[in-house]
């Protein structure tokens, strides 16, 4: 029997769909666990920050009440830095390859100045770097920090154009400032992926610039807006190590979209709600040695953990 045209022309974009439904749900991440409690049964209070220690496999998480909370690779919870240690308003972190952790701290009223502490690899307070060198540098709020293999500090300050890079004494090196149209663009977020390539994201702009490791421009990806494939207010990028795909959270649209190693929109996952694999302004990312996503659900009051798609 002879199908009629308009018949096979029906099934024909319907099996391409099928084909290209099943490339895309290949792509997509998968939900694993959720990290609800500190060390002492407490719940999380809008985790806002996370971040994956490539050296011991740690997962440090920023607590709204806590302080910083560690874990081990399984998600146990083991130690939390609190007030006592040195820590007040603790905003992003990075660890240096000796264990050492550099904390981002806005001024508060016992101490006004805004800083990076500076703790040793047994976790006790070694000192304090404060900004100077620059214009603006009083004012200067750190938020996200990065640390390169020179043991270089990289950081993203609140309403600063551009990311400063500091000596490891805290010594004002330059600025590094993406551009659009001739001005420098505010900046909000800073992290170094496996290639050494510095990633800068902007909440404003909806994209990410990306440096090489010698801090020349390479390219930038990301576009501005409230639909798929696109970015609204982008807070974090991370990129996993097996794969160089990088994944952006976007605080607005609930959501992670995913990227190849060059810039290439692939998928997103997530949206508003309250479940497993569902968002509610997130604000933070980071990806394991193994692949896992991990995402600070802020207002969810969890971080989620995802299995990303194997190596191609």
């Amino acid at each position: 029997m002879k199908i009629p045209g308009y018949i096979a022309t029906f099934l024909l974009m319907f099996m391409m769909t099928g084909t290209l439904y099943a490339q895309e749900k290949s792509l997509t991440a998968t939900y694993l666990d959720s990290i609800t409690e500190d060390e002492e049964g407490n719940k999380l209070l809008f985790p806002h920050f996370v971040f994956e220690e490539p050296v011991r496999n740690e997962i440090y998480v920023v607590d709204g009440g806590a302080g910083v909370i560690i874990y081990t690779s399984d998600f146990f919870p083991v130690f939390t830095l609190t007030k006592s240690d040195g820590i007040e308003i603790p905003q992003g972190l990075t660890v240096d390859k000796e264990g050492n952790l550099y904390l981002a701290q806005p001024a508060t009223k016992d101490n006004p100045r805004h800083r990076i502490s500076v703790f040793n690899a047994c976790l006790k307070w070694e000192r304090d770097i404060y900004f100077e060198g620059f214009e603006g540098a009083e004012f200067f709020s750190p938020n996200r920090l990065a640390v390169d293999e020179k043991g270089n500090i990289y950081v993203a300050g609140n309403y600063m154009p551009g990311v400063l890079m500091l000596n490891n004494e805290g010594g004002f090196m330059e600025s590094i400032a993406p551009e659009e149209s001739g001005r420098n663009v505010n900046v909000n977020y800073v992290t170094i992926d496996r290639l050494g390539r510095l990633l800068v994201v902007s909440e404003g702009e909806g994209r990410v610039y990306v440096y090489d490791e010698n801090r020349k421009f390479l390219f930038k990806f990301g576009e501005k807006g409230g639909s798929t494939g696109k970015l609204s207010r982008p807070q974090a990028v991370a990129a996993d190590k097996r794969t160089g795909r990088m994944y952006v959270v976007d605080y607005m649209r609930h959501t992670i979209s995913a990227y190849d190693e060059k810039g290439k929109y692939l998928y997103e996952f997530g949206g508003l709600g309250w479940g497993e694999g569902w968002f509610q302004y997130p604000k933070d990312i980071a990806v394991d040695r193994e692949g896992r996503i991990f995402v600070a659900d802020t207002f969810n009051n969890r971080v989620q953990v995802f299995r990303t798609p194997e190596p191609d």
